[in-house]
């Protein structure tokens, strides 16, 4: 089997990452990888680290579509029994799922393509997800929000599209004394810091962390007076975010940190993880980190954030934008502790029991399997 994942991005998400431990995993299992990306981009780096083959294009050249990129992205998927195509946002009428479909049916490709959708976006067109009715394809989705959406509102039809969970390593993400050790290490914090908040993501506009600011501010000056908030990662809106601490006088309330592999160290600092995005989520690769290692979450109730912030037993959810209500789910949280506990032990057995990410990349290689052969997917059974 050869497997071409399709990255039409720069960003290093919790998607990317995805990318990059699924190409370890099926090279291990005995398939090719390729991975289609811009030149530059983290995911190919990453990607040729672990052995697949990286075949690059120029970021800003391709959206011409001309004859150079068209024989790239051609002569990438020309081998490749299935193509993995995540589903990013349009760009100067560019999409990569319209082009590498447009790849395959004028190459007289045998390839099967796949989009691949966490995230639902209203503005998208349903030929981002079935960009040509002339070639085999199908979608995965990793969020039976995103299923049921696709399905409902954008008609596609549902022998078409398959829910399978990305999962989460529930061997990685295990708190022991090692671990503890080592986050205290990379990770100083005020010693008093209590409760320690964490918000894992890019920084930009979309996530909400502006929100989570006001609620932190609002927290501080009554309920949890020493409450202390990780912001973890990097983006573009990271100058601003940190003068809105400056002008909010949340300095000794707010620590920043970089984006991170290695986010076990992060959760193993956290009595809670929030994430206060604003749109756009599909199944944040960050709540099920947090759960597997035993830190209940608050979110902003968007996307498959449902399927495991499960209410009153694994977390909170809120609505998006708002502070107050953010503020309020994240001192319930703590200030039952007894709750609290029953919360951790839930999140870790769900992880462990539907999301446990071995077993998930088997089952889309079973998916693959299929697809190759010809099998729709009602004949597969919902996975």
């Amino acid at each position: 089997m050869h497997i071409c994942f399709v990255e039409d991005t720069h960003l290093h998400g919790g998607t990317q990452i995805w990318v990059t431990e699924a190409s370890r995993h099926f090279l291990g299992r005995g398939a090719e990888v390729t991975v289609l990306a811009p030149r530059g981009s983290w995911v190919a780096e990453q990607c040729g680290q672990v052995g697949a083959r990286v075949v690059t294009y120029h970021w800003d050249g391709v959206v011409s579509q001309d004859e150079r990129h068209t024989r790239i992205w051609t002569d990438a998927l020309r081998e490749c029994n299935v193509a993995v195509c995540t589903v990013h946002p349009p760009r100067e009428g560019f999409h990569g799922s319209v082009f590498a479909a447009r790849c395959i049916r004028e190459g007289g490709l045998k390839t099967h393509f796949i989009a691949k959708t966490g995230t639902i976006v209203p503005a998208y067109r349903r030929e981002f997800y079935l960009p040509d009715e002339a070639i085999r394809s199908s979608v995965i989705a990793i969020a039976d929000f995103t299923r049921r959406y696709l399905i409902d509102t954008y008609r596609i039809p549902e022998d078409l599209v398959t829910l399978i969970y990305q999962g989460t390593d529930v061997r990685r993400f295990k708190s022991n004394d090692k671990v503890r050790a080592e986050a205290g290490r990379r990770y100083p914090l005020p010693e008093n810091a209590d409760p320690i908040l964490g918000c894992v993501g890019t920084l930009e506009h979309r996530k909400g962390q502006a929100v989570l600011f006001e609620a932190v501010a609002a927290l501080a000056a009554g309920l949890l007076p020493d409450v202390h908030l990780m912001l973890v990662g990097d983006g573009p809106d990271e100058g601003a975010l940190r003068e809105k601490v400056r002008t909010m006088g949340l300095e000794k309330r707010v620590s920043f940190f970089s984006f991170t592999r290695e986010p076990q160290y992060v959760f193993e600092r956290l009595d809670a993880t929030v994430l206060p995005s604003l749109y756009k989520e599909g199944l944040p690769n960050v709540l099920l980190e947090s759960l597997a290692m035993g830190v209940p979450v608050v979110s902003s109730n968007l996307g498959g954030v449902a399927e495991v912030v499960l209410e009153g037993e694994t977390g909170y959810k809120v609505e998006p934008g708002n502070s107050g209500q953010l503020a309020r789910a994240i001192h319930r949280l703590w200030a039952d502790q007894a709750t609290y506990r029953r919360m951790s032990d839930c999140g870790r057995r769900l992880m462990g029991k539907e999301f446990d990410k071995e077993v998930q990349f088997e089952r889309f290689l079973d998916y693959f399997d299929d697809c190759i052969l010809g099998v729709d997917s009602s004949a597969r059974g919902a996975r």
